[in-house]
């Protein structure tokens, strides 16, 4: 690297293909602040292939960033992060939820009852052990969506910051397909359906809580199932397929159809629970996921096992994980109005984090997860929202 005193240029890597330059300068130069880039970026003094740049300008492989000399912050205040040591029963419980692990991702199974992200009074999750799976010289791997505490099933961490903007971008986007199984309460009276209902925060309530929202603050929530089999009437075995993404959305389509999730108390009540043999914990599972991978690297499609409380259920009620081995049909793509919905929502919310941003002097995060942080309700930073 060339001293700070004079012009530096860099040839952006394939990792950091489809990032924000502003997020560029955070991972690669993080001794310049962002007041600096910004002021840079305003003056013409940063250039991108020789033209002009502005912090949110998205960077392909093989760009030449022109950098200025100086705006090192003084070495004294240079932070660096510091790794947790993590217990030997940490250690193991990290390496037996891992299916599969590429150069950009890895694949975990995690189980229910462990939550994704720390928060008030959380302390175990799955944020907390990935310095397990990141050697001395490597980055920290990153969330990039989320489950629900009570939800198993496959979860994707990204490995580099570059392979962190392509899975989110993947994410938000809706080109990644997850499948989900549950059992539920009772046999939907359609065998292969769409609920397409809005969902809000259900206000009044402590904590995280949605509900059907038709007003105009409603989100647009669309969810397929699949009855895959059924005991009688008394249970069925569904598969679903969340084509977006809002915080318990497939709790709450079910719970809103009349068929709430066995074991989902916080939506089905009372009546979400089987007598008998049948465990009261929840009974969701992620259980397959298909999404690219940067460059020409081959797409994931990985399947995570049952938890020993679905797979004893299942043998209860007389179903055959074999039944439901087949992939379901990608979904068509939405009306023309609902894409003109969703674009002018995208712009809304890249407005909001625009203002927020120049609130704080800080670069926005170019991904679904935002900083880590405390919990409270919904407010709290996240990743994508799981189900």
């Amino acid at each position: 690297m060339k001293p700070a005193d004079s012009v530096r240029q860099f040839t952006v890597g394939a990792d950091d293909d489809g990032a924000r330059l502003d997020r560029w300068f955070k991972r690669h130069m993080p001794q310049v602040g962002f007041a600096t880039v910004s002021r840079w970026a305003r003056t013409g003094q940063i250039r991108l292939d020789g033209k002009r740049a502005d912090v949110a300008d998205r960077i392909a492989a093989g760009q030449i960033i022109r950098v200025p000399p100086g705006g090192e912050a003084p070495e004294k205040g240079k932070r660096v992060r510091e790794r947790k040591p993590l217990t030997a029963e940490q250690t193991a419980l990290a390496e037996t939820m891992l299916i599969v692990k590429t150069p950009a991702a890895l694949v975990l199974n995690k189980p229910p009852g462990l939550a994704t992200q720390g928060g008030s009074g959380t302390y175990a999750h799955v944020d907390g052990l990935l310095d397990a799976y990141a050697g001395d010289d490597e980055p920290r791997p990153r969330l990039v969506h989320r489950l629900d505490k009570d939800t198993s099933g496959v979860l994707l961490i990204a490995r580099t910051p570059g392979s962190a903007a392509y899975f989110s971008k993947h994410f938000s986007g809706r080109s990644a397909r997850k499948i989900y199984w549950a059992l539920v309460i009772g046999v939907p009276d359609i065998d292969d359906g769409l609920i397409e209902l809005p969902l809000g925060k259900q206000p009044g309530t402590g904590g995280e809580k949605m509900m059907v929202d038709e007003s105009e603050q409603g989100q647009s929530a669309r969810t397929r199932y699949r009855v895959v089999d059924r005991a009688g009437n008394r249970a069925a075995w569904v598969e679903l397929q969340p084509l977006t993404g809002r915080t318990h959305q497939l709790r709450v389509h079910m719970a809103a159809i009349g068929h709430p999730i066995v074991g989902d108390g916080k939506y089905g009540g009372q009546d979400a629970f089987l007598s008998g043999s049948i465990s009261r914990k929840m009974h969701l599972h992620a259980r397959r996921l298909l999404i690219d991978q940067p460059g020409d690297a081959r797409a994931i499609d990985v399947t995570a096992d049952l938890p020993e409380h679905f797979a004893a259920s299942m043998d209860s009620l007389g179903f055959d994980p074999a039944d439901g081995a087949r992939l379901p049909q990608a979904p068509p793509p939405p009306p023309r109005e609902v894409l003109k919905q969703q674009a002018k929502a995208h712009a809304k919310q890249v407005r909001k984090e625009r203002r927020g941003e120049r609130r704080s002097r800080g670069p926005a995060e170019d991904k679904p997860l935002k900083k880590r942080g405390p919990t409270k309700g919904k407010g709290s930073p996240k990743p994508a929202a799981g189900k």
